[in-house]
């Protein structure tokens, strides 16, 4: 029998202070047009940064996504006692050694595509070479008595390096992996994440600053740097989805539920609670949401952003997010009529206001509370119709 995928999906209102949250190649606030009208605009990469980070934080499990392995690992041999040049060419070798024609890279063995890796894989890399430095050693001076620039041959067993790159942790059995030259290292992502956007106009609106110079010497006027930024206000829909059955897949049949229970209510606080971090010293736009709703769904997750196609007008004394979370209500009452409620497993809410009518289902009085509902019901079988 079919069983269906579930998915927990989160939406949230938040209204954001002046911030430059996610820069453009001008160093200004992203914009979007949306509903033939300028919207903010922060990009889904740049929040799922933060919130992978601060997953990653709390497990105490760092990843690292980066194309420097090699130079990294070249770094902490040398600091390791190993003669710079052998460094060099035993940190080529994870490179040149990882598969057949090994992976592409640039002439300083910096790898072409970025890799998603365990952090403390690097002390995994480092005994391995420690382990064949004769090899290595005899394999260097070959090279060097030979005078050849040809590419240096492979010498580190490739099984055994490409174990230790394509090693997961719970975030990357979470946030998926593109490793297209090591399949075996690629992880369809559990996480989906959508670009945030504001549900009303935002134009770009200018910030003229002077930083003042402290020691003025005489006829300065005191101002030592003069400059216009710009920032943007608003509230942002926000919306992810988590493949549950994606993530039980990526993470093995033997984990225990408990550690898939933590690991959906970690991400659902941090989708909630972490903010990217542009401009931040100047602007600390540290807010929370107005309002967080998660929809528990067999068979497909449903974004509400569509809510939102038409701008939302402000209330009559001002503020947009009253009118956010009536359009937001509004359409997740649609929604229901429009899917049905058969495969909707569980609903809920938090709000700076208090309960909310019956579409957006259960209220919770903390995000603590809805998170750890959220990861209870997303792992409760479901009822046969």
């Amino acid at each position: 029998m079919h069983v269906p995928a579930r998915f927990l999906d989160l939406h949230i209102l938040q209204p954001i202070t002046a911030a430059n949250l996610n820069r453009n190649e001008h160093q200004e606030p992203k914009t979007i047009e949306f509903g033939n009208t300028v919207r903010g605009f922060v990009s889904s990469q740049s929040w799922k940064r933060a919130v992978r980070h601060a997953v990653e934080h709390d497990l105490n499990e760092p990843a690292a996504r980066t194309r420097m392995l090699p130079l990294v690992l070249a770094k902490r041999l040398h600091q390791n006692g190993w003669p710079e040049e052998l460094a060099a060419f035993a940190a080529a070798q994870i490179v040149l050694s990882a598969k057949k024609d090994g992976l592409k890279h640039e002439p300083n063995y910096q790898t072409k595509a970025m890799l998603y890796l365990p952090k403390d894989v690097i002390d995994d890399l480092i005994t391995l070479c420690e382990k064949n430095r004769a090899e290595l050693e005899e394999t260097l001076a070959e090279q060097d008595t030979a005078g050849t620039r040809k590419k240096p041959p492979a010498v580190l067993n490739a099984k055994e390096v490409a174990r230790h790159l394509i090693r997961r942790t719970a975030s990357i059995n979470l946030f998926g992996r593109m490793l297209a030259e090591l399949p075996a290292g690629h992880i369809e992502a559990a996480v989906q994440m959508a670009p945030a956007f504001t549900v009303h106009q935002s134009d770009l609106q200018p910030d003229y600053f002077t930083a003042v110079e402290d020691w003025p010497q005489p006829g300065d006027s005191g101002s030592a740097h003069l400059e216009t930024t710009f920032l943007t206000t608003g509230v942002f829909y926000r919306f992810a989805t988590v493949n549950i059955t994606e993530l039980q897949r990526n993470l093995g049949a033997d984990t225990p539920a408990d550690t898939i229970h933590e690991l959906i209510e970690l991400f659902t606080w941090h989708f909630i609670t972490a903010m990217p971090s542009g401009k931040k010293t100047a602007t600390a736009p540290h807010t929370i949401p107005d309002l967080v709703h998660y929809t528990i769904r067999d068979s497909r997750s449903i974004s509400y952003g569509a809510a939102f196609e038409q701008p939302v007008k402000a209330a009559p004394r001002g503020g947009y997010s009253t009118p956010a979370i009536t359009a937001l209500t509004d359409y997740a009452t649609t929604i229901n009529r429009l899917m049905g409620t058969r495969r909707r497993i569980a609903h809920g809410h938090a709000t700076t206001t208090g309960p909310l009518t019956d579409p957006l289902g259960t209220h919770h009085t903390s995000f603590d509370t809805l998170a750890a509902a959220c990861a209870t019901a997303a792992l409760t079988p479901a009822i046969p119709a």
